[in-house]
C-alpha cells in the first residue's frame, strides 16, 4: 500500500498454487489460449496482485490507527483526498475514489497518517462503497470516541462505468454521520464548505 505500512494476504500466498490453477481455468472457459506468450505468467501475476489488493483481509482496521496521543484540542479536524482503490464485492470490479474524513476530538487524536491507513485497511479487500464509509466512521467513533466524526466517500465504479448501463465519469457519492456533526447543520456545513476550497 503506497505510503502506508505495507500489508500482504498471507492466506493468498498460502493458496497461491490453487488460485494459479482456477485463474488459468477461468482463462480457458472465456476462450482464450492459456499457452500464448503473453498469458503464460498472467495466473502468477494475479496471484501476487491478489495479495496485494487484498491485503485488507491482514489486518484488523482499527489496529492501523496505532497510538493516539492525548490533546485538549476540541475542534474539527479533517484528512481530505485520501485515494483508494478497492474491488466490488458484486462483480470483483475495481472502484476507486476518495475519502474525506472529519471529526471533533474529545481529548484524543490519531496520527494523520493513520487515517490514510485506515482508509487502505478497511478499503483492501471486497467491498462496497457504502460499508467502507460507515466503517471508517464506525471505526473513528469507537477507536478515539470524539465528540463527532463525518466521513464522505466518492468513487468511480467499473461494474457501472464500463459494463451494465455503461456510464463513464459518473460518480457515487456516500456520507456516514456520528455525533455532533449529526446534530448540527452548520458544523456538516463547515466540513463540506472546507473540503470544497
Amino acid at each position: 500500500m503506497a505510503g502506508a505500512k505495507d500489508y500482504s494476504n498471507a492466506q493468498v500466498g498460502q493458496n497461491r498454487e490453487q488460485i494459479e490453477f482456477h485463474v488459468r481455468e477461468i482463462l480457458k472457459l472465456i476462450g482464450e489460449n492459456v499457452e500464448r506468450e503473453g498469458l503464460l505468467e498472467t495466473p502468477a501475476r494475479v496471484t501476487r496482485m491478489y495479495e496485494e489488493i487484498f491485503a485488507g483481509y491482514a489486518v484488523d482496521p482499527r489496529d492501523v490507527l496505532g497510538v493516539t496521543f492525548d490533546e485538549q484540542h476540541e475542534e474539527l479536524v479533517i484528512v481530505k483526498d485520501i485515494v483508494y482503490y478497492s474491488q466490488c464485492e458484486h462483480h470483483m470490479a475495481p472502484f476507486f475514489g476518495k475519502a474525506h474524513i472529519g471529526y471533533i476530538p474529545s481529548g484524543k487524536i490519531a496520527g494523520l497518517s493513520k487515517l490514510a491507513r485506515l482508509v487502505e485497511a478497511i478499503s483492501r479487500r471486497l467491498q462496497v462503497q457504502e460499508r467502507i464509509t460507515s466503517q471508517i466512521a464506525d471505526i473513528l467513533e469507537e477507536v478515539l470516541k470524539p465528540h463527532g466524526v463525518m466521513v464522505v466517500v466518492e468513487g468511480e465504479h467499473l461494474c457501472m462505468c464500463a459494463r451494465g448501463v455503461k456510464k463513464p465519469g459518473s460518480k457515487t457519492v456516500t456520507s456516514a454521520v456520528r455525533g455532533e456533526f449529526r446534530k448540527s447543520p452548520a458544523l456538516r456545513s463547515e466540513f463540506l464548505e472546507l473540503l470544497n476550497r
